[in-house]
């Protein structure tokens, strides 16, 4: 019986000992540690190569891209990136090697690039909904569709949608019902603009009910797709153009005084399920669709980066003096400021460029060569990270989570 309970003894210690550890690293990895499978992929101006930084240890590893200054941007399923290069004509994507599972993360493979590519003229707008990655061509006005199911095909290329679009600097957004919003344009930077919805074989299915000026920047929820856009050829005023997967279409105008300007990015923060515009001019703005109305987060003349977090829960601003403000969406306020860099020249031709976590922000400095990692709790930077000569476009890769398969 004493030996009974002296192992009991030894099995509550040791179970306590554990939960404690489990208690310990969580604390942790929550207060000083990035999660263990998000990563940080950068790309140089000048330089052809990648680097992926891993913040949860600190280590960073290359890869060898096509061509320099690669545009880089997240797949909805955070497991890819799309790299695109303009000036060649030519998209790549690549694979972080994770693959979420919901409560976990599996190891899918090594970080490497993928086999699709899409060779479309002057590849430049992207964006991603469920498996799908879709890139619009302003050079040829055609779309590359991509499916994550073929990134890893040999010799796949992404398919081409010709929507009869004359080639122009277009933008646009993939609706859960599977058809597309797109602009058209009577040329390359010429007014007017309009929005047709198109299926996946670039058949109209829903005609254009709104004429407008300039669009530039925009973004969906699946059901409702939201263009920045002046409001006439004129571009005297501006607003935000609302399409619905139904063909439906309206116009927001922006504030009372805003002046001739527009909102130049979109962005839909998921988690708050909130639209926010941003131009460098006016500041941040949330979009509300229920309300029609467009009203101020941060009214400042002097912000360059405007950026949700990877979840859609914050909105962070970095303004020239290099002060960072971090905004709850939720309840739209101020949760924390302070400076985290140093000025910007707002003449600079490659500014910084910032993205960030739940725990971190992260911004890329030509000037230095590093990224900076910086706690969003007490906006110190924890790490400089040392990348390549001149980091100018950053992208964040892989899921807010430390907890693996076999955890």
């Amino acid at each position: 019986m004493k030996r009974t309970f002296k192992n009991l003894g030894l099995f509550v210690l040791a179970s306590t000992t554990f939960l404690n550890c489990q208690k310990d690293k969580e604390v942790e990895d929550s207060s000083t540690r990035e999660h263990r499978f998000l990563r940080v992929l950068v790309s140089d101006q000048e330089s052809k190569q990648l680097t992926q930084i891993n913040p949860y240890d600190g280590t960073t590893s290359t890869f060898d891209a096509k061509y320099p200054l690669a545009n880089l941007y997240t797949t909805a399923s955070q497991r890819f990136a799309a790299v695109l290069y303009p000036s060649q004509n030519l998209v790549e994507v690549f694979d972080s090697g994770f693959e979420s599972h919901v409560d976990h993360v599996d190891q899918k493979g090594t970080p490497k690039f993928g086999a699709i590519t899409a060779t479309g003229l002057k590849p430049t707008h992207f964006k991603s909904r469920g498996q799908e990655s879709l890139i619009f061509n302003d050079g040829d006005g055609t779309l590359s569709l991509g499916n994550e199911t073929n990134f890893h095909t040999a010799g796949a290329q992404m398919q081409v949608i010709k929507a009869g679009l004359v080639p122009h600097h277009g933008a646009m957004a993939a609706f859960d019902n599977g058809t597309y919003a797109v602009t058209s344009a009577p040329a390359s930077g010429k007014s007017p603009n309009r929005v047709l919805v198109i299926d996946k074989q670039g058949k109209t299915t829903h005609a254009s009910t709104q004429e407008v000026g300039a669009i530039h920047g925009n973004a969906t929820d699946g059901a409702n797709a939201v263009f920045g856009a002046f409001t006439s050829a004129e571009a005297t005023s501006g607003g935000v153009l609302v399409v619905q997967s139904n063909g439906e279409q309206r116009m927001i105008a922006n504030p009372a005084g805003f002046g001739a300007y527009r909102l130049g990015s979109i962005y839909y923060a998921a988690a708050a399920r909130k639209f926010i515009g941003f131009v460098a001019t006016k500041g941040a703005y949330l979009i509300d669709l229920f309300s029609n109305q467009i009203t101020p987060i941060y009214a400042g003349t002097d912000a360059f980066q405007c950026k949700v977090d990877y979840a859609g829960n914050r909105l962070l601003v970095l303004s020239l003096d290099g002060k960072l403000r971090v905004y709850e969406l939720a309840s739209n306020r101020l949760i924390k400021e302070g400076n985290v860099i140093g000025t910007t020249d707002a003449g600079a031709t490659y500014k910084p460029v910032l993205e960030a976590t739940n725990r971190f922000a992260y911004i890329a400095l030509p000037t230095t060569g590093e990224v900076h990692q910086i706690n969003l709790e007490t906006l110190a930077t924890t790490t400089k990270h040392k990348v390549s000569a001149k980091p100018v476009r950053l992208t964040l890769l892989g899921f807010e989570s430390s907890e693996g398969h076999n955890d």
